[in-house]
């Protein structure tokens, strides 16, 4: 048994290849991978930042490579680890570590999101539902025992600190929020610092609007009058979670006819909000996610330290996770190995009271023995198998583990029949 992950994100993908590692909607892309006959459970997340497969099962690895070549995703984008380091990426991704904003407290809460949407749709069996608790575990403690998660590490604050670079200083300028989501909350509190003149929010939805606008001391503008707002506006911030443009290249081009000012939009949405060729237009400065990278830099070498430490507890916590792991696997095979000796029992015993009950007259009273026995039997028979499996996973030898998941289930089960086959090869002697 195998745990393995595969990884699109911001490290190596631009904002335009992590939309298009994207197909469909989750429970169609779990359904996807479940289909493959060796894996057993699977976790996606996915962000403005990831696409991030986890599957449990044998030759997991070849499977996920199978699966990145349906989806059209480029292998140089992508990154594929198997049990320590992928268990170690997870700890990771939940406690900022990997974030384009180092520290960032949002994935913690994507993490356990996706974690219960997957678990709802009956993807997460026993091994992933441990990881990715541990993981959710290791994020909270992280963020209890460092600094990481101090200042501005989000990607709607990093918008915002892009939005002061780029002009300067916010302070007297005109912003426009489009979008009152969780992102475009973010970047809401972090503008309410930068003393703008006027931040008006829109949102399609004019309670959150209403709400968001309210929370920071904006004011609320109808979704339909943005155009009209843009004309007299510094910046425009997008993070809708609409799934087409919302604002194209005629409009803005309309918008800046009547403008006498440069205009900055900076669109933080995934999908993106804002058609690229609007960059083009004279006078506009488009941005993406992309260009928060250079925010990232300065934020990561704020939080070097305090990322030290947070990697170091992770560090810890891997090598107890795969103990537990290991615990739980040799559970899991001698959970597999009762079972089907209580399948085989059950079939036996039947078997052989029909033949009783034939031969000397029998009644069903005789059951409750039959069974007393064979239940004894087994007990007896499987007494040191399990013992020694127990030990396996208390010294850490794996590889007793994986030969009784191999012979009493797991993804290796033998066809019916099989059994049968080999028994006569063998009883029939040399030929």
């Amino acid at each position: 048994m195998e745990i393995s992950n595969l990884v699109v994100s911001h490290k190596k993908a631009t904002i335009d290849e992590l939309q298009k590692a994207w197909h469909g909607d989750l429970k169609s892309l779990i359904d996807r991978i479940l289909a493959y006959p060796n894996i057993t459970e699977c976790v996606i997340l996915h962000t403005c930042n990831r696409v991030e497969v986890y599957v449990c099962g044998y030759e997991t690895v070849n499977t996920l490579k199978e699966f990145m070549k349906e989806m059209g995703v480029p292998k140089r984008i992508v990154e594929i680890n198997t049990d320590e380091k992928a268990l170690e990426h997870i700890l990771r991704v939940a406690s900022g570590l990997e974030s384009m904003m180092v520290g960032e407290d949002q994935i913690l809460g994507q993490v356990k999101e996706y974690y219960h949407l997957c678990k709802e749709l009956g993807s997460v069996g026993d091994i992933l539902d441990l990881v990715f608790k541990k993981a959710i575990q290791v994020g909270k403690k992280v963020r209890k025992l460092t600094n990481i998660n101090k200042g501005a590490v989000s990607i709607g604050s990093a918008a915002v600190e892009l939005a002061e670079k780029r002009l300067g200083s916010l302070k007297g300028k005109k912003v426009i929020i489009i979008g009152a989501g969780k992102m475009g909350r973010l970047v809401g509190k972090a503008i309410k610092t930068k003393s703008p003149e006027k931040v008006y929010v829109a949102n399609r939805t004019a309670e959150k609007g209403f709400a968001l606008a309210k929370e920071i001391g904006g004011i609320p503008i109808p979704f339909s009058d943005v155009k009209e707002y843009l004309q007299e506006c510094d910046v425009v911030i997008t993070a809708t979670s609409a799934p087409h443009y919302i604002i194209k290249k005629d409009f803005v081009e309309e918008i800046m006819k009547k403008r006498d000012k440069p205009l900055l939009i900076i669109d933080i949405a995934l999908p993106r909000d804002v058609e690229p060729e609007v960059g083009e237009i004279n006078g506009v400065t488009l941005c993406t996610i992309d260009d928060l990278r250079e925010i990232s830099d300065e934020n990561l070498r704020k939080r070097l330290n305090e990322a030290k430490k947070a990697e170091k507890i992770v560090k810890e916590e891997v090598k107890v996770l795969l103990k537990q792991i290991k615990e739980l696997r040799a559970k899991k095979a001698v959970r597999q190995m009762y079972t089907l000796a209580q399948s085989v029992k059950e079939e036996e015993i039947k078997e052989l009271f029909n033949k009783l009950k034939a031969k000397y007259g029998v009644g069903e009273d005789v059951l409750p023995l039959l069974d007393s026995f064979a239940e004894s039997f087994i007990k007896k028979f499987l007494r040191m198998p399990t013992v020694r499996i127990k030990e396996a996973a208390r010294n850490g030898n794996s590889s007793i583990i994986e030969v009784a998941e191999f012979l009493f289930g797991g993804a290796h089960n033998v066809p019916e029949g099989e059994d049968e086959k080999t028994e006569k090869r063998e009883t029939a002697g040399p030929v």
